[in-house]
Formats: structure tokens, C-alpha cells, sequence
């Protein structure tokens, strides 16, 4: 039986040029190579599989090749792989830096790759700060980790970083496609696709999987042998979920998402998926965005039909509601119900994104003809007609002429007008009472038309009755805080302006609140209905308010003497 080789070390690139989606990098490396401009100090950062350590091997041998060695030749005699995660003590560290004086035997160059080597311990760094900072000039060291804030900065200030990216599922796609030419092995393009998306940017888990769906399937790769292998959700299934919340059936889709359950997938899984699909739906629905499609190109072409079958609006809102749903699903302690009602919901919007048990029906009389039933017409009772100007009439006569319904006329109420309407809310609720005071407020800003409200002359005397007579009036309704606020000032007055002063700006508030009870029971009860208020701070009235501790026990022996008795029996302090 022949030796097995993975995919991963049998297609490991050996020259910068068959290196996958780093373009950019191994483009810096060639021409500091070419302009001998190579730092002496590299640190290759980025996620796992990206051919972090593998563009650290090509580039110790490209730096020791003279263009006379033999194509086998790797130099292994000058490149020294220390893996940092078992060999991250200080002795070790000293161990590298007493080799590194001694020059190489072949080659111009030794190079030290250092793999993880956020790994080495604090003493190690320091250990090794020096001759990272000041090495021979025959040394080059590469540092390669997937965990570039666990290196302190001292190391990182020394080298020349490069961080490599995640690989594009393009790129992993084409690369599995080349490598399944290489092999004999015929691929469906969805099927790479699939592999490549559950790689997620490391070519290396590509690869892998790979090898594993190959081993399964054999030299036939399918798209239904990757999704069964893998156990992933295929499109097919997002596909058929969303023509039946399109086609509004509720019990196909409760019975279809059962089974994708039965399967052994995951429902939060399902629903995030579904999400992804609505949000692909709407990025097919633009020419401008529909490269942000990551699919096949058989796939791209059923999202595109199925695009044209779903409105912007229906994808908006369904992606609204699986996001909530994705939100949501942790917490909930009836998982599978959470998902079930939020595919309710999505069955039950229409394609203009309203719900499809509206109340605004208008059924036409072709409706009745067709079923026919002769409709039974309803004469409303008729109403005098009272003069009014003829273009009002006229618009009257017109609705009714188009709603066969007898053209009356109500004669309009007193005119009067009202700054805004208020809105009808619940009695129960935050918001009911805050309208209700809205409502108030607005109250005072109705003016009428037909009559002159009263304005009788009225003295002080005279108002601060009344102001007393209110206080005693909110004090038995058991408001003893608005009360208080005003027996604080005696108000005063000039012409029909009534001028109020208070020690700080919360009490200024208060009264500003209650201010239009307070307004038409004085206007009233003086048959006046010019007065207004005028509220001001007195900073002073403040500080003398403001009691010390002294004054206060002095008030409280004055309303109870027995208070300085209590205090003397037991030696108490103020």
C-alpha cells in the first residue's frame, strides 16, 4: 500500500509565485530580495493557514540560492525551525543566541523561523531583545504568529511586520479546482465553493476538508456528497424555505424546518442562515452589488430568479425579523417555538411587506357579478342641504355622484381653532398621560372666534385670596408638594401679569407643569382671562433656605422642646 500524502504538505508551494492570495506580500519580499533590502528581523502575522510558515521556508531558501544549487537543494543546514510553544524558556532562547555566532557553512545566510512564538514566556523576550535588536549580519530571523498582541512591544518595535490576509473563497475555490485537475478528480463548481466557504480564509482547512470529501465521494465531487459529508445546510434548503413563505404556506414550512431538525442541524443555525439568504436575495436584486455574491455560478444564477419572486420590502423585513430571531435565540427557553413563530410571521407578510389580514378591503361589483349575487343597495337617511360656497358643493355633489350616495351637507360647528390635534390613546399607559397633559396644555391655546372672553379689573388683595383658596383646594386632593412650592412666594402683581420668584430652578419647574390648573381656576374665580404667570429664580431665596444643621435643631426644638431633652439625656451631637 502506498504511502498517503495530504493535499496540505503534497501542493505546498515552493516558490512565492504558486503562494495563494498574497499577492501583495510575496511581491514586497521579491523586490527587497532583488534591491538587497531585507530587514533582518520579520515578523509574518495573520490566521492559521495562511501560509504564514511556508512563505518563511521559500524565502530562507531564495536568500541562500546563488542560481548553481541543484533544484532538490533546500539548505536545510542554514534554516532552523524552532517552535516556540514547546520551547519557550529562557535556556532555550540562550541556547539559539550562542549558535547564532557561528556563520554558515554553505549559503550566505542562516535563517531562524520562529513559529508561535507568542508562546515564549516574558523572560524569554527579554532574553532574546539584544540579538533580535543587533544580530550578525549573516543572521535573518522570522518570526511567524497568529496572536500578534500577545508579543510585547519591544519585540514588534525590532521587526518588520507583515500581516498576512484571510484567502477569498475565489481564490481557495480556484486553487481546489487546479488541485483536483491535478488529481483526476471531477468537481461540481458549487461543490469547491461549499469547501471553500467552510474553510473560512485558511487555505490549509481547505485542504483538508478536501481530502476528506474526496475520501467519501470519490472521484466524483458533488454538491449533495459535500453537504452530506460536512454537514452543512445547503442552499436548496433556503431556497425552498423562502418560495414557501413567499407562497404564504405556513404548514409546509413548519413541516420542512422539522425536518431540516431531524437531520441533526442546528435551529439557530437555520435561522442565522436564513437570514444570510434574504440579505443575498436583496445583494442579487442590483447589478451595482451583486458582486458581493459569494456563490457559484450555478447558485448565483437561482438567486437571481428568485430575487425577481421577492420585493426590497419583503427581504427588509424578513431580514428584520430572523435578526431579531438570531438575537433572541440564546435567551429563549423555548428555542424551537421562537423559530416556529418568527417563520409565521415571514409566511405571513405579502410582497409589499404588510400584513396579508388587513383590514382595508375594497371588493369590487365585478366580484359579485361573477358569483352571482346581486349586491342590495343601501340608501343612508337623507338630510337637508344647507347653502354653502359652490365650490365646496360641488366637491360634495362629486364624491357622491362616484359612490352612488345622496349629496347632503352638516352645517359646520363654531369655528374654532386648535394649534394641533391630539390623538386618541389608552388611559392606562405612561404615554395616555402625558397626552392628557399635552392635551391641557393645548386647551389654553384654543381662541374663539365669536366673542371676547371677560377681563375684569381685580386687585392683589383680591388675587392672593384666591391663590390661598387654590392651595387649600390641591392640599386636600393630597398634593402637599406643589402646595408647599407655592406658599413659598406671595405673589404680586402688575396689570394682569402675575409675578412669582422661587429659590431654585426645580420649583421653578414644578409650578411650569401644574401652571394651567392653577391659571384657569384664577381666571376664573377673578373673571379675568388676560392673567398669566411670570416665574423667576432668586439665587438669594435660595441661600436662605439652604438651613445648617444648627438652624434645623433649633426649628425642630422649637415645634418639640422634649427634642433638647433627648438630646442632653444622652449626650447626643448635632
Amino acid at each position: 500500500m502506498e504511502h498517503f500524502v495530504v493535499s496540505a504538505r503534497k501542493y505546498r508551494p515552493q516558490t512565492f509565485k504558486d503562494v495563494v492570495g498574497q499577492q501583495a506580500i510575496t511581491n514586497t519580499l521579491l523586490n527587497a530580495i532583488d534591491n538587497n533590502h531585507l530587514a533582518q528581523a520579520l515578523l509574518f502575522t495573520g490566521p492559521r493557514g495562511v501560509g504564514k510558515t511556508t512563505c518563511a521556508r521559500i524565502l530562507a531558501k531564495m536568500i541562500n540560492s546563488d542560481g548553481t544549487e541543484t533544484n532538490d537543494e533546500d539548505f536545510a543546514f542554514n534554516i532552523f525551525e524552532l517552535d516556540a510553544a514547546s520551547n519557550n524558556s529562557v535556556d532555550d532562547i540562550r541556547s539559539l543566541t550562542d549558535q547564532v555566532r557561528i556563520p554558515p557553512q554553505v549559503g550566505k545566510y542562516k535563517v531562524y523561523i520562529i513559529d508561535e512564538v507568542h508562546m515564549l514566556s516574558q523572560a524569554a523576550f527579554n532574553a532574546f531583545l539584544k540579538t533580535l535588536e543587533e544580530p550578525p549580519k549573516h543572521c535573518i530571523f522570522i518570526l511567524a504568529t497568529t496572536e500578534k498582541h500577545k508579543i510585547i512591544p519591544t519585540i514588534l518595535s525590532r521587526c518588520q511586520i507583515f500581516d498576512f490576509k484571510r484567502i477569498t473563497v475565489k481564490d481557495a475555490k480556484e486553487y481546489l479546482k487546479y488541485i483536483a485537475e491535478e488529481q483526476g478528480i471531477t468537481a461540481n463548481d458549487d461543490a469547491l465553493h461549499i469547501i471553500a466557504q467552510k474553510a473560512d480564509g485558511a487555505m490549509r482547512d481547505a485542504l483538508s476538508i478536501f481530502d476528506r470529501v474526496v475520501s467519501f465521494s470519490g472521484k466524483n465531487l458533488t454538491r449533495q456528497a459535500v453537504t452530506e459529508n460536512l454537514n452543512v445546510l445547503d442552499y436548496e434548503t433556503y431556497f425552498t424555505s423562502t418560495d414557501l413563505i413567499l407562497e404564504n404556506k405556513i404548514p409546509e414550512l413548519l413541516l420542512q424546518f422539522n425536518n431540516t431538525l431531524s437531520k441533526g442541524f442546528d435551529g439557530h443555525h437555520y435561522i442565522a442562515g436564513l437570514a444570510s439568504h434574504f440579505r443575498d436575495l436583496l445583494v442579487s436584486k442590483t447589478p451595482e452589488t451583486i458582486e458581493l455574491l459569494e456563490v457559484g455560478e450555478q447558485t448565483k444564477v437561482k438567486y437571481l430568479e428568485q430575487s425577481k419572486k421577492a420585493s426590497q420590502d419583503f427581504l427588509l423585513k424578513g431580514i428584520n425579523l430572523a435578526n431579531d430571531c438570531d438575537l433572541k435565540y440564546k435567551t429563549s427557553k423555548n428555542q424551537r417555538l421562537l423559530i416556529e413563530l418568527c417563520l409565521m410571521q415571514l409566511a405571513s407578510i405579502t410582497f409589499d411587506g404588510e400584513k396579508k389580514n388587513s383590514r382595508h378591503y375594497i371588493i369590487p361589483a365585478s366580484y359579485f357579478k361573477k358569483k352571482g349575487i346581486t349586491p342590495i343597495p343601501v340608501t343612508p337617511p337623507k338630510q337637508t342641504v344647507l347653502p354653502n360656497s359652490d365650490k365646496e358643493e360641488v366637491h360634495i355633489k362629486k364624491q357622491a355622484s362616484n359612490t352612488n350616495i345622496t349629496a347632503f351637507q352638516v352645517k359646520e360647528p363654531p369655528k374654532i381653532v386648535l394649534k394641533q390635534e391630539t390623538k386618541r390613546t389608552s388611559g392606562l399607559s405612561l404615554s395616555s398621560i402625558r397626552a392628557k397633559k399635552e392635551h391641557l396644555i393645548k386647551q389654553m391655546d384654543v381662541v374663539i372666534d365669536e366673542e371676547d372672553l371677560p377681563k375684569e379689573d381685580f386687585t392683589e388683595k383680591e388675587l392672593i385670596t384666591v391663590w390661598n383658596t387654590y392651595i387649600e383646594k390641591i392640599r386636600e386632593k393630597g398634593k402637599h408638594n406643589l402646595a408647599s412650592i407655592l406658599s413659598i412666594d406671595t405673589p404680586k402683581v402688575k396689570d394682569t401679569t402675575v409675578y412669582l420668584e422661587y429659590p431654585n430652578a426645580t420649583n421653578k419647574v414644578e409650578i411650569e407643569r401644574n401652571q394651567y390648573d392653577l391659571l384657569a381656576f384664577i381666571r376664573k374665580s377673578l373673571n379675568n382671562f388676560d392673567i398669566n404667570l411670570s416665574i423667576s429664580v432668586n439665587e438669594v431665596m435660595e441661600k436662605k433656605y439652604a438651613y445648617t444643621t444648627m438652624e434645623k435643631f433649633e426649628k425642630l426644638k422649637e415645634k418639640n422642646p422634649n427634642i433638647d431633652l433627648l438630646r442632653k439625656t444622652f449626650d447626643l451631637d448635632i
